[in-house]
């Protein structure tokens, strides 16, 4: 049976207006690392005002953001805690 030791909260903010939608994630790790990311939507101005579609695009994008960041300070503790250069992480 696994257990589960550790549990992440992601943080989503959004600011939005007639055309566009911001969105900000924040995770706080338990290390006491914060990493932060943004994500952006527009809408075309022909396609009808529907703000929760905003918000997934850009929460997304700011989601995709912050998993990028995460696997690139994942790499780097592997890097250093080995002395070595490894291979990238992909997605």
């Amino acid at each position: 049976m696994m257990r589960t030791r550790v549990g992440w909260h992601v943080e989503m903010e959004f600011r939005e207006d007639d055309q566009h939608t911001h969105a900000a994630a924040l995770v706080r790790l338990p290390d006491g690392t914060e990493v932060r990311a943004r994500g952006h939507a527009s809408r075309h101005r022909t396609d009808p005002n529907q703000p929760r579609v905003g918000e997934e695009i850009a929460g997304a994008r700011a989601l995709n953001e912050l998993a990028m960041q995460l696997l690139t300070k994942a790499h780097d503790e592997i890097d250093q805690a080995s002395g070595r250069t490894s291979h990238p992480i992909h997605v």
